[in-house]
């Protein structure tokens, strides 16, 4: 197993994992995240490649200098998603992805890392337990079209 920085070279490899966690996501529009992302000074993404180079995982990662319900400083460290693929689950690699993005957080002078999950993720409210996150906020969002 090994980790790594994504770069534009595993854009497809990346695209891929990004679209299993986000199948509901324009294809286009979330390569163009992504680059954005490996080009950014403030967003990292990384994988995690198994033993024959395979990418299996992937998480993206900020620094927010707005509003994160819980951090008590700016800018905080955060998990914009995490993904392994169902193969590897529940085999520790998403708690070594996490001690990466901690890693990444305090070079990056965080002393927080945060994180969500929709109301609805059961799997990723757990996950997020397991890896030593609280919970501090639920939210429910509206919206209301003006005619």
């Amino acid at each position: 197993m090994t980790f790594q920085r994504a770069t534009l070279n595993d854009l497809d490899e990346w695209l891929q994992l990004a679209l299993a966690l986000w199948p509901d996501s324009d294809s286009d529009e979330m390569r163009w995240l992504l680059t954005t992302i490996q080009q950014s000074a403030k967003e990292d993404g990384f994988l995690v490649r198994n033993d024959q180079g395979l990418a299996i995982g992937f998480m993206n990662l900020s620094l927010r200098n707005d509003y994160v319900p819980g951090a008590t400083q700016t800018p905080v460290a955060f998990l914009e998603g995490i993904y392994v693929e169902p193969a590897y689950q529940h085999q520790g690699i998403g708690q070594l992805l996490i001690q990466q993005a901690e890693q990444w957080a305090k070079e990056k002078g965080c002393t927080e890392l945060a994180s969500d999950v929709q109301l609805s993720n059961s799997t990723g409210e757990a996950f997020h337990i397991k890896a030593g996150f609280e919970e501090v906020e639920r939210v429910i969002q509206f919206i209301k079209t003006l005619q």
